[in-house]
């Protein structure tokens, strides 16, 4: 029985992961249990460690987790390690210090999601500007390390650690102040947040979310990214988003965005699957980190970006 932990469920992304590892289950015939389990819509991080204590009091056979909070999630997985209970991380990591806590992690390269939303940025607004960056968790590792590929990115800047050095001037890119913005992965929330900097900041150049949190609520988001369709088809304001799932490339092609930097869910689910077995049955470790991909899509490529 191996036990696939998103950060929340009810969320279209971690849903794709949800329906790789059953995938996997369906295909092992018998071999596996995929059991899915994780905190509510708008679970956080303490909701989501109780559930992995308990999973690993339980006796599993291998957990697969997307910590939300990396620091905190470090405490459980060092039972689980003692326990003799093999772990992967998927989707976000642990901190570097504690990465003996779990044997790989699968997954995106999140730094790389944030440089290439920068770099779409980048090529719509070659002058820099203002920009707000909205994120997910303060403490998520993987939102830190996609917002550091941002800053260190527009900047110019190397050798900073994550979450970067927030811009100041830096090649001509400034963060107005309220941000970056947290939406703890409340959906409804980061609509709120979106639509209240634009209305505040009504020159604003870009805006761009580390993960999908606005357009998982596809109407809300329309409502308010159609406010500023001109601004958007003008190019004066680059509108940029990371994830790639079907509902974000229908907003994409509708001129509600300007690039979409997605990951594969589906294969994180998956693949944390067979690589489970793999330790369990042959003592086999997959390679740490193994790199899912990355489909770096804007309107003109549409069509063909999505990969994996």
């Amino acid at each position: 029985t191996f036990a696939l932990v998103p950060k929340n469920v009810n969320n279209p992304f971690f849903d794709q992961a949800r329906d790789g590892c059953k995938k996997a289950e369906a295909e092992l015939g018998g071999q596996i249990e995929c059991r899915y389990i994780g905190p509510g819509e708008h679970g956080g991080g303490e909701e989501q460690l109780q559930m992995v204590n308990d999973l690993i009091q339980s006796g599993i056979d291998g957990l697969a987790v997307s910590p939300s909070n990396a620091a905190a999630m470090a405490s459980a997985l060092a039972q689980a390690k003692a326990a003799g209970i093999p772990v992967l991380t998927w989707d976000s990591d642990l901190l570097p210090e504690n990465a003996d806590l779990r044997i790989a992690y699968v997954g995106t390269k999140n730094y790389d999601i944030g440089v290439n939303l920068a770099k779409i940025v980048q090529d719509i607004k070659p002058d820099g500007g203002t920009i707000c960056i909205q994120s997910g968790g303060a403490a998520a590792a993987n939102h830190n390390e996609r917002m550091q590929g941002i800053r260190d990115t527009l900047g110019g800047m190397s050798g900073t650690t994550s979450p970067g050095e927030r811009l100041t001037g830096e090649n001509g890119w400034t963060e107005v102040d309220g941000c970056p913005l947290y939406t703890d992965d409340d959906f409804p929330r980061s609509v709120q947040q979106m639509e209240d900097i634009l209305a505040r900041y009504p020159d604003l150049d870009a805006f761009v979310p580390t993960g999908g949190f606005p357009q998982f609520v596809p109407d809300a988001y329309r409502n308010v990214a159609t406010k500023v369709k001109d601004r958007i088809n003008d190019q004066s304001l680059a509108l940029v988003v990371a994830d790639t799932l079907p509902v974000q490339m229908e907003l994409m092609n509708e001129g509600l965005s300007l690039g979409q930097v997605g990951q594969r869910p589906f294969e994180m689910g998956y693949k944390t699957m067979y690589f489970l077995l793999d330790i369990v049955k042959d003592g086999k470790n997959p390679e740490d980190p193994t790199y899912t991909g990355l489909d770096v899509c804007t309107p003109e490529t549409a069509d063909t970006c999505i990969g994996g």
